[in-house]
C-alpha cells in the first residue's frame, strides 16, 4: 500500500495519541473527519495500522526490574526452535524478543517486578528449553522508549 503526505501526518497524529477524535485529527492534518476515516480505514485493511493498545506505566504497576536477556544455543534444529518460540509466548514477562545475527543467538527483553521474579522466569525458561548460555542485564534506567516510527 503507498501512503501520501497526509496519511503520514495521520499515522503522526496516531502514534502521538491513539484516543484523539476523528475531528482532532482531521483539524491537526487539515482535512474533514470522513476522508480521515476513510484513510485510517484503508491503512488498517492494508495492514499498515495494528491493534490499538494502551500504555501502562510499569513501575507505577511495580513492574520495577527490567531485563535485557542475552542467549546464546547449541540447538540450532526446528524442534528446539520451535519449543523455544512457544516459550517466550507464553511467558508474559518477554516483552520482546528478537533473533540476531552474529554471536547471540537472542535477545529477551523482560519486565518483572524484582530479581526474584526475573529469576523465577530464568528457572522457568531453562526448564522448559535447554540454552547454552544465558545473560541477563538489569537496566539502571530507561533513557527513551517509543514505539513510534520515524515518518
Amino acid at each position: 500500500m503507498r501512503i501520501d503526505e497526509i496519511d503520514r501526518k495521520i499515522l503522526l497524529e496516531l502514534q502521538r495519541d491513539a484516543s484523539q477524535s476523528l475531528d482532532d485529527i482531521a483539524k491537526a492534518v487539515g482535512s474533514s473527519k470522513t476522508p480521515v476515516w476513510n484513510r485510517i480505514r484503508k491503512m488498517r485493511e492494508g495492514g499498515i495500522l495494528g491493534a490499538q493498545t494502551v500504555e501502562l506505566n510499569a513501575e507505577a504497576l511495580g513492574f520495577e526490574a527490567c531485563f535485557f536477556v542475552l542467549i546464546r544455543t547449541s540447538e540450532h534444529d526446528a524442534a528446539w526452535q520451535k519449543r523455544f518460540l512457544q516459550a517466550l509466548k507464553e511467558r508474559p514477562e518477554v516483552q520482546e524478543a528478537h533473533r540476531l545475527a552474529g554471536d547471540i543467538d537472542y535477545i529477551l527483553k523482560v519486565r518483572v517486578k524484582n530479581a526474584r521474579a526475573y529469576d523465577a522466569f530464568y528457572q522457568a525458561l531453562i526448564s522448559e528449553v535447554k540454552v547454552h548460555t544465558v545473560t541477563a542485564l538489569l537496566s539502571m534506567e530507561e533513557i527513551k522508549s517509543t514505539t513510534a516510527l520515524p515518518l
